[in-house]
């Protein structure tokens, strides 16, 4: 009688020593739009082991990969509205709700990631106050290898571009597309590779790393490493998530945020030059862009610089105030 009153007690305390172990974990959702192999994803997979492994399990952060949580635009909302604790998106496609979001995808603003660094912090204050009215805490950006242009055939100058059906994935990408007289046609990079295949798409302004990541080779012929802009991703959390989390695990979040961002822009670099080869490799021909393309692209960089100071106002005059001091 003993022994069984033993082993029931015993069972008991186990029992509710796992049941309080359950309650103090924290478990969140991380919606991202790309595939684990982008280097964007891996990135962010190790910072969900970092917080897990500073935190001793009690945050535990599940990362859903290739907009399997959520499609890419609605990843934000979904942040904003508590339907995910994390989410990953694209700056630059939010333009629309605030020109804040837009700047790093202003054309030949920048032509180097230590100018694109500056940039960023130029623009974090007043980034991490609009997050924060949206209820959200910016976690960490990353950029992008600069942009270039694909396209099915040789490009001499803009005059070249007009009439093609250019992909767009913001309203910056879209004026462009305007003022070089093609046709825009927003496509997410999820759709790129069938938007390409079927037609829907000839020509685009993306990554070396999405050019490689989506195999443009076996469609698109040539790629003019122009370095047009080096726009960011955004890693965000709820900022309603993250206050109900104990301030020993908030310090462990935003420490792993600081090192997935240092080590992103670091990947990023090295990125670039692996997918310029990977491109190479596949085919497709790299090329830098004669003068006169360089100088036509210029003049549409400098009317959108132009437009977009003019809608941002006082704020987006301070970003650029500032870039321009510390450069």
């Amino acid at each position: 009688m003993k022994r069984r009153f033993f082993c029931a007690t015993a069972t008991l305390v186990a029992s509710f020593g796992f049941a309080t172990a359950a309650a103090a974990q924290t478990k969140w959702d991380f919606a991202t739009a790309y595939g684990p192999g982008n280097f964007h994803s891996k990135n962010n997979e190790l910072f969900v082991k970092d917080v897990d492994a500073a935190t001793g399990g009690k945050l535990k952060i599940t990362p859903h990969f290739g907009a399997s949580l959520f499609k890419m635009p609605e990843i934000k909302r979904a942040v904003q509205t508590g339907n995910a604790q994390m989410g990953e998106f694209f700056l630059v496609s939010f333009q629309n709700e605030s020109q804040i979001f837009g700047v790093d995808g202003l054309p030949f603003l920048v032509n180097s990631y230590d100018d694109a660094f500056k940039l960023y912090q130029a623009q974090k204050p007043a980034l991490q106050k609009l997050l924060d009215k949206q209820g959200q805490v910016l976690l960490y950006a990353v950029a992008w290898p600069p942009q270039g242009i694909y396209t099915k055939k040789p490009v001499n100058s803009v005059a070249d571009l007009k009439g093609m059906k250019w992909r767009v994935y913001s309203p910056t990408t879209a004026r462009i597309g305007e003022l070089i007289g093609a046709q825009p046609v927003t496509v997410q990079e999820a759709e790129l590779a069938q938007a390409l295949a079927t037609g829907v798409v000839d020509g685009l302004i993306t990554s070396s790393a999405t050019g490689a990541d989506n195999k443009l080779f076996e469609n698109l012929k040539y790629y003019y490493n122009v370095q047009a802009w080096i726009p960011k991703n955004a890693v965000t959390v709820s900022k309603k998530a993250f206050a109900a989390l104990g301030k020993a695990e908030q310090d462990a979040l935003l420490k792993a945020a600081a090192a997935a961002e240092e080590r992103g822009w670091k990947e990023s670099k090295e990125v670039d030059a692996r997918s310029i080869a990977a491109l190479k490799q596949g085919g497709m021909s790299i090329e830098t862009g004669s003068a006169q393309l360089k100088t036509d692209l210029a003049k549409v960089g400098e009317t959108v610089v132009k437009e977009w100071t003019e809608k941002a106002g006082a704020d987006g005059k301070a970003i650029l105030d500032t870039y321009k001091a510390g450069k």
